[in-house]
């Protein structure tokens, strides 16, 4: 793990300062670069223009394709693992300058939102070399309302922290495709399928049935960023789908869009 000891400016290329507290830095990486666990004395939002990442920290991992962003509160731990080439564009937050604006509570937390028409242009009019001051306030500006109005993703897969709890999480994840089975996996794991179940619950705010569907989808989402020109139909029934149908209806419960409607975004 390792902290920024140096202002942003000194350590990132491609860096652009508004000169009122709100650093740019645009930069881009290929499929299998990972940034790994590290914080930042900045609050900052990352949004990848195109491809997909995975944005890893102690409270769970988030996949974040191109139409959602992250937004990472200051000094806290963070991994990003780029699964598909990506553009990232991403906005540094000065302490002092979020603590004179008018923020929502949410901004102390991580979350990933969806990223709105308005917000993906705003984010990116940011980086226009002709900008004035004025120009750069009032995007700004608009991120910070768009980020307010903003709902946190599904695609979040949110990690478990007490013992038993986690190893059936990290048992899961190892093969989410699998269709696992709560009374094989609390007897793996050393406890009774009721209490794995309200651990779950508890843990994650998900049944446990729920919580292995989103990991399941974040697979597809993965295979669909990352395999080239895998059809979706394939991404199906690798995942263990009876059929397409059940396939869309699950993805667009989490994401809010039909695998092909992902697809020819990713």
């Amino acid at each position: 793990m390792t902290i920024a000891e140096l202002p942003i400016a000194a350590i990132l290329k491609g860096q652009r300062t508004t000169g009122d507290g709100v650093h740019l830095v645009a930069r881009n990486y290929g499929k299998g670069v990972r940034l790994d666990t590290h914080m930042h004395r900045e609050a900052q939002l990352v949004y990848a223009a195109k491809g997909t990442m995975q944005v890893t920290t102690p409270k769970g991992r988030w996949l974040v394709p191109p139409d959602r962003a992250v937004w990472v509160p200051a000094l806290l731990a963070h991994a990003i693992d780029v699964l598909a080439d990506i553009e990232m564009r991403t906005l540094y937050f000065d302490q002092a300058w979020l603590a004179r604006e008018e923020r929502s509570e949410s901004l102390d937390s991580e979350f990933v939102v969806r990223v709105s028409p308005l917000l993906h242009q705003a984010i990116l009019a940011l980086f226009d070399p002709d900008n004035g001051r004025e120009r750069t306030e009032i995007l700004i500006k608009l991120v910070m309302l768009e980020l307010h109005r903003a709902e946190d993703s599904a695609t979040f897969i949110p990690l478990p922290q007490e013992p038993r709890c986690r190893r059936a999480a990290d048992i899961v994840l190892s093969d989410p495709t699998r269709d696992h089975d709560i009374e094989t996996l609390a007897r793996e794991v050393g406890t009774s399928a009721r209490t794995l179940s309200r651990l779950f619950s508890a843990e994650t705010q998900l049944s446990f049935k729920s919580w292995c569907q989103r990991a399941r989808i974040a697979a597809a989402i993965e295979r669909l960023s990352t395999a080239g020109n895998v059809s979706v139909k394939q991404v199906a029934a690798d995942l263990g789908y009876a059929s397409m149908p059940a396939f869309s209806h699950a993805f667009r419960q989490v994401t809010g869009k039909t695998p092909t409607e992902f697809a020819e975004k990713a």
